[in-house]
C-alpha cells in the first residue's frame, strides 16, 4: 500500500517542453486544472501528497516519474535522457531521501522512470531514445541488492515502455499490441490505435486511475473489476505525458 506521493505543479512555460504528439500547444490554466483533479484523485487513494512548486528551469518538470525508481527498500535516482532534463532529479532525490535510502544511476548510463514497468518484484526495463543498455545495467545491479530481478525490452517507436503498457495490480495488464509479449494472455490488448494512449494506467492502493475518453478500454478494465476513478489528461498528452509521469509514489 502507498501512503505518500510526490508532485510538482506544471510551470507557465509548461508547453516548451519536449512532445512529438502534434496535438497542439497545452492550456496552461486547463493544465493546472488537471494537475489539480489529479492531486484530488490521489488523496482519494488514501495518499498524503508532497507537491513542489514549478521550477521554471525545466519545462518538463512535472513529470517527476522519470526522475526515480521508488522501491520499499531504496529510491534510485535516474539521470534523465533528454540533456535539457538533466537536474530535474536533484530535488527529487533531496526530498526523496527524507524516507529511503539512496542510490543512483551514473555516467554514462541514462534512464527514465518512465521506461521502468514493475510487475510485483520483478522490473521490465525499456531500451529507448532516453534509456540506454547501461542504464539498464546499472538499475539491474542496484535492485538486485535488494531482492528484486529486472529484464531488458526494446521500446521501439514509442518514447517510453509505459506509454505503451501498464500493470493493473491482480495480474493484470494493459498495453498496444508491441508489448503484448509482457502482457501475455493476462492482457487487454488495444487493437483501436485511436486508445493507444489508454495504456497508461495508474494502480493506487484500491483504485485505478484511467484517462477519460476511451470508451473501448474503459468498459474492459471495468468488467475485470476495478474501482476507477477516470481522468481527463488532454493537456498532459498533448506533452507526452500520462497518468504514472505525474507522481511518484511511495
Amino acid at each position: 500500500m502507498y501512503s505518500k506521493a510526490i508532485l510538482r505543479r506544471p510551470g507557465r512555460n509548461f508547453a516548451e517542453g519536449i512532445t512529438t504528439s502534434n496535438l497542439g500547444k497545452p492550456d496552461f490554466e486547463k493544465a493546472i486544472e488537471q494537475h489539480s483533479a489529479y492531486c484530488d484523485a490521489l488523496t482519494r487513494c488514501g495518499l498524503d501528497l508532497i507537491v513542489l512548486e514549478a521550477d521554471k528551469r525545466y519545462p518538463d518538470g512535472c513529470f517527476v516519474e522519470d526522475t526515480a525508481i521508488v522501491t520499499g527498500e531504496v529510491a534510485v535516482i535516474t539521470r534523465p535522457g533528454a540533456a535539457s532534463r538533466m537536474g530535474e532529479e536533484t530535488e527529487i532525490s533531496a526530498v526523496l531521501s527524507e524516507f529511503r535510502k539512496i542510490e543512483t544511476i551514473n555516467h554514462p548510463g541514462t534512464l527514465d522512470g518512465g521506461d521502468v514497468l514493475r510487475v510485483e518484484n520483478h522490473f521490465f526495463i525499456g531500451i529507448s531514445g532516453r534509456t540506454n543498455r547501461e542504464g539498464a545495467r546499472q538499475l539491474s545491479a542496484i535492485l538486485s541488492e535488494y531482492g528484486y530481478t529486472a529484464s531488458e525490452t526494446e521500446v521501439g517507436a514509442g518514447l517510453h515502455l509505459k506509454s505503451g503498457i501498464a500493470y493493473l495490480m491482480k495480474g493484470n495488464f494493459i498495453s498496444i499490441r508491441g508489448f503484448s509479449k509482457i502482457a501475455g494472455s493476462s492482457g487487454i490488448i488495444i487493437s483501436d490505435r485511436k486508445e493507444s494512449y489508454s495504456a497508461n494506467c495508474l494502480a493506487v492502493n484500491d483504485f485505478l486511475l484511467i484517462p477519460g475518453g476511451f470508451p473501448k478500454s474503459k468498459e474492459k478494465i471495468v468488467e475485470l473489476g476495478y474501482n476507477i476513478i477516470e481522468l481527463d489528461m488532454s493537456e498532459f498528452r498533448k506533452m507526452d505525458g500520462g497518468l504514472t509521469c505525474l507522481s511518484l509514489l511511495l
